[in-house]
């Protein structure tokens, strides 16, 4: 699944807050979009999902999912593309879950919103389980009963379980400790591998998207500063604030600040 971003801007009234020349997301990819907080990183994930408006902002460009343009779909279009094709999981996955309701009642509300009902659903949601590696009997419990590694890997088994193409990973990990964010990108790099899925990683840390992505493209103030391979961006920086952020990541060994 290809998402192409073309000509996107979006703004708050006539304060543009993005603007995007052009980003690709190819089959099967996992590409970094990188930056410090507040570089628009966040608010590009709401575009692509068709809910920049629920705060007030404005999207005019393009954004294509497999050739099909996205922006000025009808919210009921979206909807049936939210979950089935594109997915998001984000920094805190608690908030992702209402915690009145048992984790298990979340997902299969999501799975019937998307025409599966049943046996066939929860099935479909305890294989996903099984396969980050949780117990489906997780799903009884409540979302305070879990830790945020488990409702992160919860919040993936759903993805998995809508059959979503196109991935959306906002901050996934900067909420976890150092142990359960390994586990964490281990998982996505699989899902990429076994499954095929294209992911956006989005992320504020360029020791991670290092680790983890194919590509990166560095944002900052709204815009796309530069992009390339990780490799290459990550030992030969062209732009100066690349090169401030790849300055900026602790580093252990010799020559490091003591």
């Amino acid at each position: 699944m290809r998402l192409e971003i073309t000509g996107l801007e979006v703004r708050f009234g006539a304060r543009p807050v993005v603007s995007i020349e052009e980003l690709v997301l190819g089959d099967a990819e996992i590409v970094g979009l990188a930056g410090e907080s507040g570089s628009g990183k966040s608010m590009t994930t709401l575009a692509l999902l068709g809910l920049a408006h629920t705060v007030g902002a404005s999207v005019t460009g393009s954004i294509r999912l497999d050739g099909r343009q996205l922006i000025g779909l009808g919210q009921d279009a979206l909807r049936e593309l939210r979950g089935r094709q594109i997915a998001a999981i984000f920094q805190s996955p608690s908030t992702a879950f209402n915690p009145v309701f048992r984790v298990g009642h979340i997902a299969m509300r999501a799975l019937r919103l998307h025409g599966l009902t049943g046996s066939g659903a929860a099935d479909r949601m305890s294989s996903a389980m099984r396969e980050v590696l949780l117990s489906p009997d997780l799903l009884h419990r409540y979302p305070g009963q879990l830790s945020g590694g488990q409702l992160q890997r919860v919040a993936i088994a759903l993805a998995l379980a809508l059959r979503a193409e196109v991935l959306l990973a906002d901050e996934p990990t900067s909420a976890l400790d150092v142990t359960v964010q390994a586990e964490v990108l281990e998982l996505l790099r699989g899902l990429r591998d076994r499954e095929g899925m294209s992911i956006l990683f989005i992320s504020h840390d360029l020791a991670v998207v290092a680790e983890l992505c194919d590509r990166v493209a560095v944002m900052r103030a709204g815009s796309i500063v530069e992009q390339g391979p990780t490799g290459q961006i990550m030992s030969e920086p062209r732009d100066p604030y690349t090169a401030d952020l790849l300055a900026s990541v602790p580093r252990i060994g010799p020559g490091a600040a003591r």
